[in-house]
């Protein structure tokens, strides 16, 4: 189920609500746990016993490494919760990537299996890796309450797309937690804004993205039109679905991890992943990186686990050899700039911006690539190498239909728009203005966004896929 969609704003999320609100405190979690198993079953319900069996042996392990006093057995525990969620995670996601490659270089003929890739594997995967190595590290006792676990596991609201929200951010939540208009409010006005993020502009962009695939008259403009088109798509598609998780999560009176903090106005590709999907480098960087030595073990075990890393990081987003570009791509940005680059281009303000952007582009063209030919069709074309004329009827055409909204979308990944509503908030009309104008605003994007759902066709969330 989308959260962009009619049947989840306007049957399951009322539905949710009215049960969760109405239930006792003691059963809160209860309700949740039921609302998210159906949210997952919604559009695939084999794949809920899947998430289940996950829930049940990561509970098991979670209470064996507690109560174990032995060390060498805790650790073992640790191993066996590792194997059996990377087993599976490799399994749903890689196998047939593995078995299609060894195939192409021994030359022998092997059957690839289709696989269904169970949707949003990835993330509670990941959060239960989390919660087990935290659990071994007595940084946080096990969950008792089995459906306490689950909720935490399967909790709608980022079940599907994240932020990861590791087991130390919401156990003392998930015990206790308030539900006040203070909260209430701005996850409303979160989820909203994110909704219209999504609706409005990442599916106009995603639009103007499958334009471009099938475009007649292609040429060199229209390559980087698409280029920008999709690094927006991507930002305000992802970016749109953290606000809504954040918002709801707001509502049912949790705290989630940011997850964007505008990306792409960093000065260094490391400031950018410090602010482009924060929940999923933080957790790398703790449950790999460090345990890896991180930059205290010499400048070469330094380069590999940052290789490592970011190969990692390549192949979590999909099991094709474009992700393992893309990884690879970061990783040789990211030495490079501590390395050397970092001190030169610091104090550039606009070389470096400059930079990031360019790269930014290429990468996620290549992310969005559907095979490592495409990526050199794509670079070839952006860069006047493939016979292309520098501009056609149809990029000039496109630019000018979709030119004020490509405008609205760079000015939306900038803190532009926030900053101006905190200049006029600080004088008193202004003030009360925007505590007027507010609820119509938010009235008003709600009943566009249904409009374009109702009439619209192209909605799909890019991260589903992961």
């Amino acid at each position: 189920m989308l959260f962009s969609s009619i049947p989840f704003l306007f049957y399951f999320l009322p539905a949710v609500l009215l049960g969760y609100f109405l239930a006792p405190r003691r059963l809160k979690n209860s309700i949740l746990l039921i609302f998210s198993l159906l949210f997952y079953a919604w559009g695939e319900p084999e794949n809920v016993f899947i998430m289940l069996a996950a829930i049940i042996l990561g509970y098991v392990l979670g209470l064996l490494m507690e109560y174990s006093q032995n060390h060498a057995l805790r650790k073992a525990y640790l191993i066996i919760s590792l194997v059996i969620s990377l087993g599976m995670l490799g399994y749903f996601k890689y196998a047939g990537f593995l078995i299609s490659n060894v195939g192409t270089v021994t030359g022998l003929s092997l059957t690839v299996p289709k696989i269904a890739l169970p949707i949003g594997i990835s993330f509670y995967t990941f959060q239960l890796i989390s919660y087990h190595v935290d659990v071994y590290r007595k940084k946080v006792p096990a969950m008792k309450n089995i459906i306490d676990l689950a909720t935490y596991v399967s909790l709608f609201p980022q079940l599907i797309a994240g932020p990861i929200v590791r087991y130390t951010d919401l156990c003392g939540q998930l015990k206790n937690r308030t539900h006040t208009m203070e909260k209430i409010a701005p996850g409303t006005r979160r989820f909203i804004i994110g909704l219209a993020k999504k609706v409005l502009l990442a599916n106009a962009f995603g639009e103007l993205c499958e334009i471009f695939r099938m475009a007649e008259e292609p040429s060199v403009l229209f390559c980087w039109i698409y280029a920008v088109a999709f690094t927006l798509h991507i930002y305000f598609d992802f970016s749109g679905y953290s606000d809504m998780a954040i918002g709801l999560g707001k509502i049912f009176g949790f705290e989630f991890p940011e997850n964007f903090q505008y990306p792409y106005i960093s000065k260094s590709i490391t400031e950018f992943w410090r602010r482009w999907h924060i929940s999923l480098g933080s957790w790398f960087r703790d449950y790999v990186y460090i345990p890896l030595g991180g930059n205290r073990k010499g400048k070469l075990l330094w380069l590999r686990n940052i290789l490592v890393v970011w190969i990692l990081t390549g192949l979590w987003h999909g099991a094709a050899w474009n992700f393992v570009l893309w990884g690879l791509l970061f990783a040789v940005l990211l030495m490079i700039e501590k390395l050397f680059l970092l001190k030169y281009i610091n104090d550039k303000k606009v070389i470096n911006h400059v930079y990031v952007i360019f790269f930014v582009l290429l990468s996620f063209v290549i992310f969005n690539a559907d095979s490592l030919i495409q990526v050199k069709n794509d670079f070839l074309g952006m860069f006047g190498l493939a016979g292309l004329p520098v501009a056609s009827s149809q990029a000039v055409y496109q630019l000018k239909n979709y030119g004020g909204l490509l405008l609205l979308g760079v000015i939306g990944t900038t803190p532009i728009p926030v900053v101006l509503c905190k200049k006029i908030n600080e004088t008193k009309i202004g003030e009360i203005v925007l505590t007027l104008a507010e609820p119509v605003f938010l009235l008003a994007l709600l009943v566009i966004v249904t409009a374009y759902l109702v009439d619209g066709s192209f909605n799909p969330f890019l991260y589903f896929r992961f």
